[in-house]
């Protein structure tokens, strides 16, 4: 976590525990999920920005040289192709801080992961 020792509460303090230009990134990634995910709800879960929609949507976060995303394995799993010039693993991709994030991507999993959610919901 960035400065702040206490657990961010909202994804604004998440955000504000970051240098400026790890600020933008995490911006430009809440941006692109709400985007992709206009009705999800935002908390934090794991201490990291969360979007939730009858389950966890999406996870983000920032470490030292990565954005870390994680759509679940299911999320992983589908984008394969496309993450794999990315390191990832079961449910986590890591975005390198010094690359454009794939916002066009990570907006094409959210949504997969939206149509997902909603497809379980309706099953139960």
């Amino acid at each position: 976590m960035g400065k702040n020792r206490t657990a961010p509460k909202t994804i604004d303090e998440y955000i504000k525990t970051f240098p400026g230009d790890i600020q933008d990134k995490l911006k430009a990634m809440r941006k692109t999920v709400h985007a992709a995910a206009p009705e999800a709800e935002e908390k934090i879960s794991y201490q990291m920005p969360t979007f939730y929609l009858k389950g966890n949507l999406v996870h983000f976060a920032a470490f030292k040289k990565h954005i870390g995303f994680y759509p679940a394995p299911s999320g992983i799993q589908a984008f394969k192709n496309d993450l794999s010039v990315y390191k990832s693993s079961k449910g986590a991709v890591q975005f390198p801080i010094d690359k454009p994030l794939p916002l066009a991507l990570v907006s094409k999993i959210v949504r997969f992961r939206v149509f997902e959610n909603n497809a379980k919901f309706k099953a139960k």
